[in-house]
Protein backbone atom coordinates (compact mmCIF):
# COMPACT_ATOMS: atom_id res chain seq x y z
CA UNK A 1 0.00 0.00 0.00
CA UNK A 2 1.50 3.56 -0.87
CA UNK A 3 -0.01 5.43 2.06
CA UNK A 4 -1.56 8.94 1.60
CA UNK A 5 1.35 10.74 3.69
CA UNK A 6 3.86 9.05 1.31
CA UNK A 7 2.20 10.84 -1.69
CA UNK A 8 2.30 13.87 0.58
CA UNK A 9 6.03 13.69 0.71
CA UNK A 10 6.75 12.53 -2.75
CA UNK A 11 4.86 15.30 -4.24
CA UNK A 12 6.32 18.49 -2.00
CA UNK A 13 9.85 16.63 -2.55
CA UNK A 14 8.93 16.86 -6.35
CA UNK A 15 8.26 20.11 -6.70
CA UNK A 16 11.00 21.34 -4.54
CA UNK A 17 13.50 19.64 -7.18
CA UNK A 18 11.93 21.04 -10.21
CA UNK A 19 11.68 24.55 -9.11
CA UNK A 20 15.36 24.61 -8.04
CA UNK A 21 17.05 22.32 -10.60
CA UNK A 22 16.56 21.76 -14.37
CA UNK A 23 16.95 18.43 -15.79
CA UNK A 24 20.37 18.28 -16.96
CA UNK A 25 19.52 18.02 -20.67
CA UNK A 26 17.88 21.91 -20.30
CA UNK A 27 20.88 22.94 -18.82
CA UNK A 28 23.47 21.55 -21.28
CA UNK A 29 21.00 22.55 -23.89
CA UNK A 30 21.41 25.89 -22.54
CA UNK A 31 24.93 26.12 -22.36
CA UNK A 32 25.60 25.03 -25.73
CA UNK A 33 23.33 27.92 -27.14
CA UNK A 34 25.94 30.10 -24.94
CA UNK A 35 28.67 28.53 -26.65
CA UNK A 36 27.19 28.69 -30.59
CA UNK A 37 25.36 32.04 -30.20
CA UNK A 38 27.34 35.08 -31.96
CA UNK A 39 24.77 37.83 -31.05
CA UNK A 40 25.90 39.87 -28.07
CA UNK A 41 22.88 40.60 -26.88
CA UNK A 42 21.70 37.24 -27.27
CA UNK A 43 24.90 36.48 -25.26
CA UNK A 44 24.65 38.33 -22.36
CA UNK A 45 21.07 36.81 -22.04
CA UNK A 46 22.00 33.16 -22.56
CA UNK A 47 24.88 34.48 -19.68
CA UNK A 48 22.27 35.45 -17.07
CA UNK A 49 19.90 32.79 -17.91
CA UNK A 50 22.95 29.89 -16.87
CA UNK A 51 24.26 32.29 -14.07
CA UNK A 52 20.43 32.37 -12.71
CA UNK A 53 20.50 27.96 -12.58
CA UNK A 54 23.60 28.35 -10.86
CA UNK A 55 22.57 30.57 -8.15
CA UNK A 56 19.11 28.92 -7.76
CA UNK A 57 21.14 25.44 -7.09
CA UNK A 58 23.86 26.99 -4.65
CA UNK A 59 21.26 28.72 -2.71
CA UNK A 60 18.04 26.14 -3.10
CA UNK A 61 15.73 28.62 -4.47
CA UNK A 62 13.81 29.01 -6.99
CA UNK A 63 14.70 29.59 -10.65
CA UNK A 64 12.17 31.80 -11.24
CA UNK A 65 9.25 34.14 -9.24
CA UNK A 66 6.47 32.21 -11.45
CA UNK A 67 6.41 28.72 -9.84
CA UNK A 68 3.41 27.96 -12.19
CA UNK A 69 0.48 26.53 -11.89
CA UNK A 70 0.50 22.62 -10.13
CA UNK A 71 0.35 20.11 -12.86
CA UNK A 72 1.03 16.67 -11.70
CA UNK A 73 1.05 13.52 -14.75
CA UNK A 74 0.42 10.13 -13.04
CA UNK A 75 1.20 6.91 -14.33
CA UNK A 76 -1.16 4.21 -11.96
CA UNK A 77 -0.27 0.60 -12.22
CA UNK A 78 -1.64 -2.29 -10.28
CA UNK A 79 -1.11 -1.35 -6.67
CA UNK A 80 -2.90 -0.12 -3.72
CA UNK A 81 -3.06 3.33 -3.28
CA UNK A 82 -4.54 5.07 -0.13
CA UNK A 83 -6.09 8.67 -1.16
CA UNK A 84 -4.59 9.16 -4.25
CA UNK A 85 -5.88 12.70 -5.50
CA UNK A 86 -5.79 13.91 -1.14
CA UNK A 87 -2.21 12.75 -0.84
CA UNK A 88 -1.12 15.66 -3.86
CA UNK A 89 -3.17 17.76 -3.18
CA UNK A 90 -1.66 17.89 0.56
CA UNK A 91 2.26 17.66 -0.75
CA UNK A 92 0.81 21.02 -3.27
CA UNK A 93 0.01 22.63 -0.37
CA UNK A 94 2.89 21.61 1.66
CA UNK A 95 5.45 22.33 -0.58
CA UNK A 96 3.91 25.77 -1.32
CA UNK A 97 4.26 26.45 2.51
CA UNK A 98 7.96 25.19 2.66
CA UNK A 99 9.75 25.77 -0.17
CA UNK A 100 7.97 27.83 -0.84
CA UNK A 101 6.53 28.14 -3.72
CA UNK A 102 4.38 31.90 -5.05
CA UNK A 103 0.85 31.09 -4.30
CA UNK A 104 -0.86 31.30 -8.01
CA UNK A 105 -3.97 29.79 -8.22
CA UNK A 106 -7.05 31.82 -8.11
CA UNK A 107 -10.76 31.96 -8.76
CA UNK A 108 -11.58 33.02 -12.58
CA UNK A 109 -13.86 35.44 -11.79
CA UNK A 110 -12.94 36.82 -8.81
CA UNK A 111 -9.23 36.52 -8.73
CA UNK A 112 -9.27 35.84 -4.96
CA UNK A 113 -6.35 33.58 -4.61
CA UNK A 114 -6.36 30.48 -2.62
CA UNK A 115 -3.30 30.95 -0.86
CA UNK A 116 -2.78 27.15 -1.10
CA UNK A 117 -1.51 26.32 -4.93
CA UNK A 118 -5.07 24.33 -4.68
CA UNK A 119 -8.85 24.84 -5.71
CA UNK A 120 -11.26 23.79 -7.50
CA UNK A 121 -9.36 21.52 -10.23
CA UNK A 122 -6.14 22.25 -8.77
CA UNK A 123 -3.89 20.45 -8.82
CA UNK A 124 -4.67 19.71 -12.06
CA UNK A 125 -3.85 15.88 -12.40
CA UNK A 126 -3.84 13.46 -15.18
CA UNK A 127 -3.82 9.68 -14.29
CA UNK A 128 -2.96 6.86 -17.01
CA UNK A 129 -3.45 3.29 -16.03
CA UNK A 130 -0.40 0.94 -17.01
CA UNK A 131 -0.04 -2.60 -16.55
CA UNK A 132 2.82 -2.56 -13.86
CA UNK A 133 3.60 -2.94 -10.40
CA UNK A 134 4.03 1.07 -9.67
CA UNK A 135 2.91 4.48 -9.24
CA UNK A 136 4.87 7.24 -11.08
CA UNK A 137 4.51 11.20 -10.72
CA UNK A 138 6.06 13.64 -12.84
CA UNK A 139 5.48 17.29 -11.38
CA UNK A 140 5.33 19.87 -14.34
CA UNK A 141 5.01 22.98 -12.56
CA UNK A 142 3.66 25.43 -15.48
CA UNK A 143 4.63 29.28 -15.70
CA UNK A 144 1.83 31.45 -17.62
CA UNK A 145 4.47 34.14 -19.60
CA UNK A 146 4.34 30.78 -21.54
CA UNK A 147 1.03 28.99 -21.15
CA UNK A 148 -0.81 32.37 -22.15
CA UNK A 149 0.73 32.09 -25.79
CA UNK A 150 -0.29 28.68 -26.73
CA UNK A 151 -2.49 28.00 -29.79
CA UNK A 152 -5.11 25.57 -30.76
CA UNK A 153 -5.97 24.90 -34.50
CA UNK A 154 -8.56 22.87 -35.64
CA UNK A 155 -7.38 22.38 -39.30
CA UNK A 156 -9.00 20.74 -42.15
CA UNK A 157 -7.04 17.49 -43.55
CA UNK A 158 -5.96 19.02 -46.67
CA UNK A 159 -3.80 21.34 -44.79
CA UNK A 160 -1.57 18.17 -43.73
CA UNK A 161 2.14 18.41 -42.90
CA UNK A 162 2.81 21.77 -44.36
CA UNK A 163 0.00 23.25 -42.37
CA UNK A 164 1.14 22.26 -39.13
CA UNK A 165 4.59 23.54 -39.65
CA UNK A 166 2.94 27.10 -41.00
CA UNK A 167 0.82 27.04 -37.39
CA UNK A 168 3.75 26.10 -35.42
CA UNK A 169 5.79 28.84 -36.76
CA UNK A 170 3.49 31.47 -37.05
CA UNK A 171 2.39 30.61 -33.44
CA UNK A 172 5.73 30.98 -32.16
CA UNK A 173 6.17 34.25 -34.08
CA UNK A 174 3.29 35.79 -33.02
CA UNK A 175 4.78 35.09 -29.37
CA UNK A 176 7.87 37.06 -29.90
CA UNK A 177 9.50 37.38 -26.54
CA UNK A 178 6.74 37.32 -24.31
CA UNK A 179 7.08 33.50 -23.47
CA UNK A 180 10.95 34.48 -22.52
CA UNK A 181 12.80 32.41 -25.04
CA UNK A 182 14.86 30.09 -25.61
CA UNK A 183 11.56 28.30 -25.35
CA UNK A 184 10.58 24.35 -25.93
CA UNK A 185 7.70 23.68 -28.11
CA UNK A 186 5.26 21.13 -27.91
CA UNK A 187 3.04 20.45 -30.98
CA UNK A 188 0.19 17.21 -30.44
CA UNK A 189 -1.49 16.31 -33.47
CA UNK A 190 -4.52 13.94 -33.84
CA UNK A 191 -7.12 13.26 -31.52
CA UNK A 192 -10.24 15.83 -30.22
CA UNK A 193 -8.87 19.31 -29.28
CA UNK A 194 -8.26 19.03 -25.90
CA UNK A 195 -6.56 15.56 -26.40
CA UNK A 196 -4.54 17.58 -29.19
CA UNK A 197 -3.56 20.00 -26.47
CA UNK A 198 -3.19 17.30 -23.75
CA UNK A 199 -0.76 15.96 -26.39
CA UNK A 200 1.80 19.37 -27.27
CA UNK A 201 2.02 19.58 -22.57
CA UNK A 202 3.13 15.59 -22.65
CA UNK A 203 5.60 16.30 -25.40
CA UNK A 204 7.54 19.03 -23.37
CA UNK A 205 8.16 16.16 -20.77
CA UNK A 206 10.59 14.66 -23.15
CA UNK A 207 14.38 14.74 -23.27
CA UNK A 208 15.90 18.11 -24.88
CA UNK A 209 17.67 16.85 -28.43
CA UNK A 210 16.03 13.69 -28.13
CA UNK A 211 13.92 13.11 -32.02
CA UNK A 212 11.44 11.46 -32.41
CA UNK A 213 11.56 7.26 -33.02
CA UNK A 214 9.68 7.91 -36.44
CA UNK A 215 11.76 9.43 -38.94
CA UNK A 216 9.11 10.87 -40.32
CA UNK A 217 7.88 13.00 -37.46
CA UNK A 218 11.60 13.55 -36.95
CA UNK A 219 12.14 15.44 -39.94
CA UNK A 220 9.18 17.47 -38.99
CA UNK A 221 10.30 18.27 -35.69
CA UNK A 222 13.37 19.40 -37.31
CA UNK A 223 12.31 21.55 -39.94
CA UNK A 224 10.08 23.18 -37.54
CA UNK A 225 12.95 24.21 -35.10
CA UNK A 226 15.22 25.44 -38.24
CA UNK A 227 12.34 27.62 -39.34
CA UNK A 228 12.05 29.15 -35.59
CA UNK A 229 15.16 29.67 -35.03
CA UNK A 230 15.71 31.37 -38.72
CA UNK A 231 13.14 33.96 -37.04
CA UNK A 232 16.12 35.62 -35.18
CA UNK A 233 13.74 36.34 -31.91
CA UNK A 234 16.14 35.33 -30.24
CA UNK A 235 17.09 34.70 -26.09
CA UNK A 236 14.44 36.68 -24.38
CA UNK A 237 13.33 38.00 -27.93
CA UNK A 238 16.25 40.32 -28.12
CA UNK A 239 17.99 39.12 -31.10
CA UNK A 240 19.82 35.72 -31.57
CA UNK A 241 20.36 32.72 -33.10
CA UNK A 242 18.38 30.68 -30.81
CA UNK A 243 14.86 31.22 -30.31
CA UNK A 244 13.97 27.57 -29.33
CA UNK A 245 15.87 24.73 -27.52
CA UNK A 246 13.76 21.91 -29.06
CA UNK A 247 10.32 20.95 -30.69
CA UNK A 248 8.77 17.69 -29.77
CA UNK A 249 5.62 15.99 -31.80
CA UNK A 250 3.51 13.81 -30.04
CA UNK A 251 0.48 12.40 -32.61
CA UNK A 252 -2.68 10.54 -32.33
CA UNK A 253 -4.74 8.93 -33.98
CA UNK A 254 -7.88 11.41 -35.05
CA UNK A 255 -11.27 11.89 -36.99
CA UNK A 256 -11.35 11.38 -41.03
CA UNK A 257 -12.85 14.94 -41.33
CA UNK A 258 -10.21 16.72 -38.64
CA UNK A 259 -6.60 17.60 -38.32
CA UNK A 260 -6.65 19.37 -34.67
CA UNK A 261 -3.20 20.71 -33.92
CA UNK A 262 -1.99 21.97 -30.39
CA UNK A 263 0.55 24.09 -29.61
CA UNK A 264 2.36 24.52 -26.21
CA UNK A 265 5.17 26.65 -25.03
CA UNK A 266 7.57 26.12 -22.31
CA UNK A 267 9.70 28.82 -21.40
CA UNK A 268 13.93 28.59 -20.81
CA UNK A 269 12.61 26.72 -17.44
CA UNK A 270 11.69 23.84 -18.45
CA UNK A 271 11.16 22.19 -15.08
CA UNK A 272 9.69 19.19 -14.27
CA UNK A 273 10.75 16.34 -11.86
CA UNK A 274 9.69 12.34 -11.28
CA UNK A 275 9.38 9.77 -9.01
CA UNK A 276 8.95 6.05 -9.13
CA UNK A 277 6.67 4.53 -6.27
CA UNK A 278 6.64 0.78 -5.52
CA UNK A 279 5.36 -1.65 -2.12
Amino acid sequence: MITEKKIESTICNLFKKAVIELPEDVKVSLQDAYKKEDNRIGRINLKAILKNIEMAEKHQIPLCQDTGLPIVFVKLGNIKVENLYEGIRKGVVKATKEIPLRPNVVDPLTRKNTGTNTGKGIPQVDIELVDDDLIKFTVFPKGFGSENNNALKMALPGEGVEGIKSFVVDTVIAAGGKPCPPIIVGVGVGGSSDSAMKLAKEALLKRVGDRHEDERIALIEEDILGQINDSGIGPMGLGGKTTALDVKIQVADTHTAGLPIGVCIQCWAGRHAHAILKP
